[in-house]
């Protein structure tokens, strides 16, 4: 029971960081692109933010959509039967 317990809480911590890292390096590159696209045509700003802010808050309900299935795998874990 300690096995699967230690194998889940390490599946958990990877599963984290490794969207972490995902969500982080994806926020920088459509950063980048975001800028660059501003700078090449300035009269879109409006459209291109607009377009941005939704893609970040479709991101955001993923990642909190991420961490209800960790809670679940916390506290409801199917290994434990």
């Amino acid at each position: 029971m300690e096995t699967i317990l230690s194998s889940t809480i390490t599946a958990i911590g990877l599963m984290l960081g490794l969207a972490f890292l995902g969500i982080g390096i994806g926020i920088g590159i459509l950063g980048s692109k975001v800028a660059e696209a501003i700078g090449r045509n300035p009269e879109t700003k409006a459209d291109v933010v607009h377009s941005i802010m939704t893609l970040m808050i479709v991101l955001t309900i993923f990642l909190l959509f991420l961490f209800a299935f960790v809670f679940l795998l916390l506290y409801f874990n199917p290994l434990l039967t």
